[in-house]
């Protein structure tokens, strides 16, 4: 009777111990997104479309040193373009352009803790894009021959963009004993979102800075 109350015993510590390594929570934060256009012969970034990112994660750790973690987000991601041009007048007018890619993301990532609280992150972010708008903002007497320019104007946009949008990240993150965290990472898109582009290709990377809680653990 004793020997099944020891190993019961064990068996219960165990299974409590594995269960404080799975933690999981909301997270949010700040993205700073940028789209790049490339070809044979050019190179242009966009200018960044300062934005958001919410959802959740979960994070097993292996060991004292190692962990996975998985997540799912939203975020409209993209980038904002500008063309100007002088009138005859000597005054400016132009056209601003922001593109906004409604993006479910799913980063998958492995963490190395430097200590408990502070650890670094590799792994890929696999976005899927399900909406794709442009707004054009109109300012002056800017007459470019072949566009009809009648204000602001909104665009679906969807049907330009391939749907899937892979991000290789690395990233940082500082927890406290709360549970609560603080995170950064870098993505760098790889994908090429055009669709029917030639010989051009265009990518979307985004840095994140968030914040989240984590419950579970100690």
């Amino acid at each position: 009777m004793k020997k099944v109350m020891l190993i019961a015993a064990v068996a219960v510590m165990g299974i409590s111990a594995n269960a404080q390594e799975f933690r999981f929570g909301p997270k949010a934060g700040y993205s700073f997104s940028t789209l790049k256009y490339k070809d044979t012969e050019t190179s242009m970034n966009t200018d960044p479309m300062h934005t958001f990112y919410v959802g959740g994660l979960a994070e097993y750790k292996i060991n004292d040193k190692f962990g996975i973690q998985g997540e799912v987000l939203y975020s409209p991601l993209g980038g904002k373009s500008k063309y100007e041009a002088e009138e005859e007048d000597g005054e400016f007018s132009g056209l601003k352009t922001k593109t906004t890619l409604g993006t479910l993301l799913v980063p998958v990532s492995a963490k190395y803790f430097i200590t408990e609280g502070f650890s670094v992150s590799a792994g890929a972010s696999f976005g899927v894009i399900f909406s794709a708008k442009a707004k054009t903002v109109f300012d002056g007497g800017l007459n470019i021959p072949g566009l009809e320019l009648e204000g602001d104007k909104e665009v679906d946009v969807k049907d330009a963009y391939n749907k899937l949008n892979i991000a290789p990240f690395i990233g940082v993150e500082y927890a406290l004993e709360n549970g609560l965290f603080f995170d950064a990472r870098y993505n760098l898109g790889i994908s090429n979102l055009a669709k029917n582009s030639g010989d051009g290709k265009v990518t979307n990377s985004f840095a994140q800075i968030g914040v989240g809680f984590k419950f579970g653990g100690n």
